[in-house]
């Protein structure tokens, strides 16, 4: 089945960093929004790792990667995939992320997942310079990562989210 990616991507003038998955799964298709599925740890990593609230809204989770000056979108356009399965993906097509770069002030790419990671790899980095970190997945079908673990590994994003002091 093809799949065009059905939502914008989420940064403001003040986004650090930039997380990239592969393209939304079929729950968050339905939901709307980035990692909608409730099995999925994204977001109570993310509100771990800040020691914000857990958001329940859509707005309440822009709210949360705006604030921490988190940028959050995916890493292909379009694609032919088989649910959500990433090991079906086939023809992927890019998003284009320069007017992402040109805004914001993001040096740092995280990739969601290795599967991501190759993807914008092969797909993004020859335009965009910026090399990637890749971070293990927080998909539930990565039964290997504990929540404790994800957050260890994911800890890396902290330090270029620091905020700077205003004298």
């Amino acid at each position: 089945m093809q799949v065009i990616h059905p939502f914008e991507p989420v940064y403001d003038r003040n986004s650090k960093i930039l997380v990239l998955g592969t393209i939304p799964s079929v729950k968050s298709r339905e939901e709307n929004f980035f990692y909608g599925h409730p099995q999925n740890r994204f977001w109570k990593m993310i509100s771990c790792l800040t020691g914000r609230t857990l958001p329940t809204t859509i707005e309440q989770k822009k709210t949360l990667l705006l604030e921490e000056r988190i940028g959050l979108w995916d890493v292909l356009h379009s694609c032919d995939i088989e649910l959500s399965k990433d090991s079906s993906i086939l023809h992927p097509v890019a998003n284009d992320f320069t007017e992402i770069l040109e805004i914001t002030g993001i040096t740092h790419i995280f990739t969601n997942g290795n599967k991501a990671q190759e993807l914008y790899m092969r797909l993004c980095y020859p335009k965009t310079r910026i090399k990637s970190h890749a971070l293990p997945s927080t998909s539930p079908a990565n039964g290997r990562f504990t929540l404790e673990k994800l957050m260890w590994e994911w800890s890396v994003i902290l330090k270029y989210l620091k905020k700077e002091e205003t004298p």
